[in-house]
């Protein structure tokens, strides 16, 4: 069973729908798909699938409401496609106990038997719950948007999965431990000191509890996804994330792909369905689909990836950004002429973009104010 744990480190950019769609490709291409609403807390996945509340749910589960975990799982209208809803009107269920997290992965990994894909729809921002979830495979996804809030929240989500596998690790009593508690106590923990820099020390220190957790790290290459571009230069942003985690973590990232703002998607929800079965020869269901299709060609047990394979994946991102760009203005062109869209219905989505681009700019603009402030007071990110 191949495990594909989705996640943000910040909400807003598209994950959920994402996860739904991704899972109805995989069903579609005949896989056994079970889709997991763990976004606990907050969970809406079902609304993209086109279900009202659900009546059980993982809330109940980890509760002890409902004794049977199969009997939250729903069968859904598409052919291969089971889903687990989530709990957001249950108190608790964001912050899970360690029992409860390890409950809940043993009924989750018990799936095996009869599921080919298991998508895992997590919840945005870096719980400790999240961080464990997402490190049960090697290649879970983390999406972004190319602002400056989604690229840095991606990095720290990043981030604070090396050192969550770091720490599970390194086990309590041993020197790599004691390295780690100590730079904590002092304050010179993953703010102050970067992991190449750590597992050289711990090297030095515990050459054992290195090589243990060198082992787990090669296996450790996250997936990238730029959603919600407006412009081919914007998947560029997606450098500045592979920089960071080369140079500060140590961690090789593949760039899976982009997908454009497309309001077809708002559309698509409003009518309870995933935009891959609302419109599937929009730009914004052939990325989707484009995605998908790399996910099932990549060997799920290949974890070492050459520096090439890395060059190539960014490379292929920005071709497909150019090429997704220019049938997003052939088909703007074409509504055009046959009048199905009017000059002031493109007057009026300019508009709306001008509006979202002024926000854009005020957001980055306090976001470097407080980073300068930051810096002039000698804090290092």
């Amino acid at each position: 069973m191949r495990i594909i744990p989705i996640a943000s480190g910040k909400g807003g950019v598209g994950k959920s729908l994402i996860a739904a769609n991704l899972a109805v490709v995989f069903a579609q291409s005949s896989k056994r798909v079970v889709l997991a609403d763990l976004d606990l807390g907050a969970s809406n996945l079902h609304l993209v699938l086109g279900y009202q509340s659900p009546q059980k749910g993982i809330g109940l589960y980890i509760n002890g409401t409902q004794g049977n975990f199969s009997d939250i799982i729903v069968d859904t209208e598409i052919k291969g496609l089971r889903f687990i809803p989530g709990d957001n009107e249950i108190p608790g269920t964001a912050n899970l106990k360690t029992s409860q997290r390890k409950a809940l992965v043993k009924q989750l990994l018990a799936l095996e038997k009869d599921t080919d894909i298991l998508i895992l729809d997590l919840g945005a921002g870096t719980h400790q719950s999240i961080l464990d979830f997402f490190l049960l495979s090697g290649q879970g996804i983390i999406i972004t948007a190319p602002i400056v809030t989604a690229i840095l929240n991606a990095y720290i989500f990043l981030k604070n999965a090396s050192y969550r596998l770091m720490y599970t690790i390194f086990t309590k009593g041993t020197k790599a431990y004691d390295y780690l508690d100590q730079m904590r106590k002092e304050g010179s923990g993953p703010r102050k000191l970067y992991i190449p820099k750590m597992l050289a020390e711990i090297r030095q220190v515990d050459p054992a509890s290195y090589a243990k957790f060198k082992a787990h790290f090669d296996r450790f290459h996250p997936r990238l996804i730029m959603n919600l571009i407006d412009d081919p230069k914007d998947a560029d942003v997606s450098m500045k994330i592979r920089r960071s985690c080369e140079e500060y973590l140590n961690l090789q990232i593949e760039h899976l792909g982009i997908i454009y703002r497309d309001s077809i998607q708002d559309v698509a929800l409003s009518s309870r369905l995933p935009v891959v079965l609302y419109k599937p020869q929009s730009i914004i269901a052939q990325a989707l689909y484009r995605i998908a299709d790399k996910i099932l060609q990549s060997d799920e047990e290949k974890f070492s990836l050459t520096d090439k394979e890395i060059d190539d994946s960014f490379q292929e991102a920005g071709a497909e950004a150019e090429s997704d760009f220019e049938n997003k203005v052939e088909y703007v062109e074409e509504l055009l002429h046959s009048g199905a869209l009017s000059q002031g219905d493109l007057v009026e989505t300019i508009k709306s973009q001008q509006f979202e681009i002024s926000k854009l700019k005020k957001e980055n603009n306090f976001l470097k104010l407080k980073l300068a402030a930051a810096i002039s007071q000698g804090f290092k990110p």
